[in-house]
């Protein structure tokens, strides 16, 4: 092992921290619990009880295979190897560290360029095996499901193809010992019934089927629990859905206010859908973006020779909107012509295109919006007090996303499977560190923001990989006050003990090298080697520049 290299189990216990304060445990960006055995002992059993041997072995195999794919994510942050015999053993190490079983390898033979693998294992002290010795009893086929799930999990998300374990020898049915032995899966003669347990049980299909068969027929009984693309599950959600649905049986003027990026335009085009205008034109306008001096020809159309680059006639914003909704996003930059042109169309339900005489009917319902307040535009002098009160016939104020925290996970969802599908890639989600992080956050930016950031992070991160706390906020800090040492103690994370423990490398670099510049050579052919030679990334291993790597390199050759 190299000098400066922690050992493996001390690496993975520096991953563990605790929060009391929070009653939180974190393992890496992962969030962990204490369970007591024996609960999950009963649990297995009304499995058994209730589903049936084979259907809750199905079950707990996928439930160690879902947590062997989070364990290879961890073994390949986390190993300063990329060697696939160091990648495996970090991942039985994370079996050890979390108390279920403890590895004892028999043979690891791995040939990524032939496709060979071989694998024998004992496992010692199985929390599978003692479940059913001292508190299901035995059964006449090896039980340790979720085990054999998760080893074969990882060992395939490290290795890029399928690999599966098998159970020979149990405990748990009588056996001396628990033997597993891996092999790629096309060398198992029954490995379609391996897969078979890896594929959703029937009965769990049966009840999704039947969820959604009742979800459609409960929205065709109530459509007013949902708004279109604006998504959410909180009080105020729901009393949005409550006001928007109302408003769009009807063919009333609707305002809408709440802060910037909120999703405004989406609670106005939701209510144009449910409206009986959806067969016609949804038109939006931002007024903000539209100089003032064109808003007026932009929004009822301009006669030819109106004024000097009308060349032609054509009809505005208005008159695409016959019949359907136009959306007037950021109202208050109105004009003050184009002001008492909207209280027009909306008293009288007419028009004039500008440098024109003709007057034309028009038939749209107005949906205003405006992260100001009118009224006190209205007191100011920069808005007409009687437009204002046409367009407050029916307000509606949309919460800013701080104030309805319980919808953030349904808009990640959302946000995630709109840019897997948009970039074509597809990540393992975000960490249980990061979702903390987002339900602590502000949101400043509301909905908008929190999509963008979505969007960013997930092109920052691999395919398969979860996205991070430091991913989405890269200038927050993310320590927790607590952490465990190597001899399994809880110490503060200033605590004299984990800095002597940071400085344990220190002693033994000086033990193992005669020299400061032996130390460093041993930097320098570390950096490289992570690097696969390349001088420019072994730079930024080391942080520092190019030039002074290659100087400290020819020095050293000179030396």
């Amino acid at each position: 092992m190299d000098a400066f290299s922690l050992p493996l189990e001390q690496q993975l216990c520096q991953q563990i921290r605790f929060k009391e304060e929070d009653g939180q445990i974190w393992f890496d960006e992962q969030r962990m619990l204490l369970l007591q055995l024996i609960a999950l002992a009963e649990f297995r059993k009304e499995q058994i009880d209730t589903l049936g041997q084979e259907r809750a072995k199905g079950f707990f195999m996928r439930l160690g295979y879902s947590m062997g794919k989070k364990d290879a994510q961890l073994a390949l942050r986390l190993s300063n190897s990329k060697d696939p015999h160091d990648l495996i053993r970090t991942g039985f190490g994370l079996h050890s560290l979390k108390g279920m079983v403890r590895i004892d390898e028999q043979r690891l033979e791995v040939d990524q360029e032939s496709g060979h693998f071989y694998a024998e294992y004992v496992m010692h002290d199985s929390y599978e095996a003692e479940m059913f010795l001292t508190e299901l009893g035995r059964l006449n086929e090896p039980v340790c499901w979720s085990l054999v799930g998760q080893a074969s999990a990882f060992t395939s998300a490290l290795l890029g193809r399928e690999i599966i374990f098998k159970e020979i020898t149990c405990r748990g049915c009588g056996d001396s010992s628990c033997l597993i032995v891996g092999k790629p899966a096309e060398e198992w003669e029954d490995v379609n019934v391996y897969r078979e347990y890896f594929r959703r049980s029937s009965v769990i299909e049966e009840l999704y089927e039947l969820q959604s068969q009742i979800s459609v027929l409960r929205h065709k009984v109530d459509k007013k629990s949902t708004l279109g693309n604006f998504r959410g599950q909180s009080p105020g959600y729901q009393q949005i859905c409550k006001l928007a649905n109302r408003a769009a049986e009807a063919n009333v003027t609707v305002l809408l206010l709440g802060e910037t990026g909120v999703g405004k335009e989406l609670v106005a085009r939701a209510i144009h859908d449910a409206s009986k205008r959806n067969d016609n034109q949804f038109v939006a306008v931002n007024c903000a973006a539209i100089p003032p001096d064109l808003i007026e020809s932009e929004l009822f159309g301009v006669e030819k020779g109106a004024f000097t680059g009308a060349t032609q006639s054509r009809p505005g914003k208005f008159e695409r909107a016959h019949m359907g909704t136009i959306f007037l996003d950021e109202v208050i930059e109105l004009s003050p012509r184009a002001q008492a042109a909207l209280l027009r169309v909306l008293q009288e339900g007419e028009l004039e295109r500008v440098g024109d005489s003709q007057t034309r009917n028009i038939d749209v319902r107005v949906v205003a919006a405006t992260n100001e307040s009118l009224e006190e535009a209205v007191k100011e002098g920069r808005f007409r007090a009687d437009l204002y009160y046409r367009l407050n016939v029916y307000p509606i104020n949309i919460p800013p996303l701080r104030e309805r925290p319980e919808d953030l996970p349904m808009l990640i969802e959302h946000f995630l499977e709109k840019y897997h599908a948009y970039y074509s890639k597809r990540t393992a989600g975000v960490s249980g560190l990061a979702m903390q992080a987002m339900m602590k956050y502000e949101w400043p930016g509301n909905v908008r923001e929190l999509e963008n950031l979505i969007e960013r992070a997930l092109i920052l991160t691999d395919n398969g990989e979860e996205i991070s706390a430091s991913t989405l906020f890269p200038t927050l800090g993310f320590n927790a006050t607590q952490t465990l040492s190597a001899d399994g103690h809880l110490v503060d994370v200033g605590d004299e003990a984990v800095q002597s423990e940071s400085s344990d490398w220190i002693e033994n670099a000086l033990g193992a090298c005669e020299s400061l510049e032996e130390i460093e050579q041993k930097f320098l052919d570390y950096a490289l080697d992570k690097a696969n030679g390349n001088v420019s990334e072994a730079a930024r291993v080391l942080g520092i520049s190019r030039p002074t790597l290659a100087y400290r390199m020819k020095k050293m050759e000179e030396n």
